[in-house]
């Protein structure tokens, strides 16, 4: 199989996960719009690649009251746009038991990038993709963590527990579309999205985001709607569960349509 969109809209783009997913894309030849905050970086994005194969728009995601216009504007501009990828992220640590360490602006703020602003950018853009008669498809970056959360980071692992279940009622509302919902559930992988711990500590650990991308890459490339971790570490265990939990969820879904 070939991967079937031809025009990619990358919402958080400009670093980590989505700046080496969005190389490798166009790299197999697709085309990409790169959205994000800093539009420095996504002026090199343009310049690495060309504006044949590259383009950009200037979003901050953590405005959700602006998701409808940047769709509406992002869709008037490239027509042709069969798949919204969603990637922002944020991570912070909290100590739940010291009430000095981070209010709660700050913990709503993280749900608000990681969550929130999924929700409101896929309402935002639904109907767009509806409205195609060829495949489209929403990808979103969630995290194993959706599945055994990690204690010193609540808000994230919260944010992406809650778009895993999000994304488990969107597939099945759009089950008789032609809309395909993807999650891409990435293990630990060396990024920004650490720095909080310290450049040097935060960027060496987990996997290298370049070999991460190609893997994500070839299992889209295959068909499949789910990347669940990146073949390091426990893969095959996080893949057990996710397999029962889907398993039952398909089995229970049927009484819950009513409810």
């Amino acid at each position: 199989m070939t991967f079937p969109y031809k025009h990619v809209l990358l919402v958080g783009a400009t670093s980590g996960i989505g700046r080496a997913v969005a190389d490798r894309l166009i790299q197999a030849g697709i085309k990409v719009t790169a959205v994000g905050r800093r539009k420095q970086r996504l002026e090199e994005f343009i310049e690495k690649h060309g504006e044949e194969k590259a383009s950009a728009m200037d979003y901050d995601v953590s405005d959700i009251n602006g998701a409808p216009r940047f769709a509406a504007d992002a869709t008037a501009q490239y027509p042709d746009i069969d798949c919204i990828f969603l990637n922002p992220g944020t991570q912070r640590k909290y100590d739940l038991t010291d009430p000095k360490d981070g209010d709660l602006s700050d913990f709503r703020a993280e749900m608000d990038v990681n969550f929130i602003s999924y929700v409101a950018l896929t309402q935002a853009f639904t109907p767009f993709l509806m409205s195609k008669s060829t495949p489209t498809s929403f990808i979103f970056t969630t995290s194993l963590l959706a599945l055994v959360p990690a204690p010193r980071i609540p808000a994230y692992s919260a944010a992406k527990a809650a778009l895993n279940a999000f994304l488990y009622c969107l597939r099945d509302q759009l089950r008789e579309s032609s809309i395909k919902v993807i999650d891409l559930a990435p293990p630990l992988v060396s990024t920004e999205l650490h720095d909080y711990m310290g450049i040097e500590k935060g960027r060496s650990m987990g996997i290298p985001v370049e070999g991460y991308a190609e893997h994500v890459y070839q299992v889209l490339e295959n068909g499949s709607d789910e990347v669940i971790g990146g073949g390091v570490g426990p893969t095959e265990v996080f893949r057990d569960l996710n397999d029962k939990r889907r398993q039952v969820f398909d089995e229970v879904v049927p009484m819950l349509r009513d409810v």
